[in-house]
């Protein structure tokens, strides 16, 4: 897996929803499948349905996520 940079955070909004086109690949170095996989297994944050065709993540959670990634360190 590639390694996530603490430049990733700057392709993050500050707040709200990120879609998954916005999230792979410069924000998490992995493919659509294995986003999906990990959400699954818990070990990517859960998906919000904003609606019937819309799904996206909190950026909040997907910082933690990359934060504990780095380790707690940016």
């Amino acid at each position: 897996m590639a390694t996530i940079t603490a430049s990733t955070f700057d392709n993050l909004p500050a707040t709200g929803f990120i879609r998954q086109a916005q999230l792979i690949p410069d924000v998490v170095p992995f493919s659509s499948a294995t986003l999906w996989r990990k959400c699954k297994a818990g070990k990517f944050p859960k998906p919000v349905k904003l609606s019937e065709r819309v799904t996206a993540w909190r950026v909040g959670d997907v910082r933690l996520f990359l934060d504990a990634q780095q380790g707690g360190a940016k």
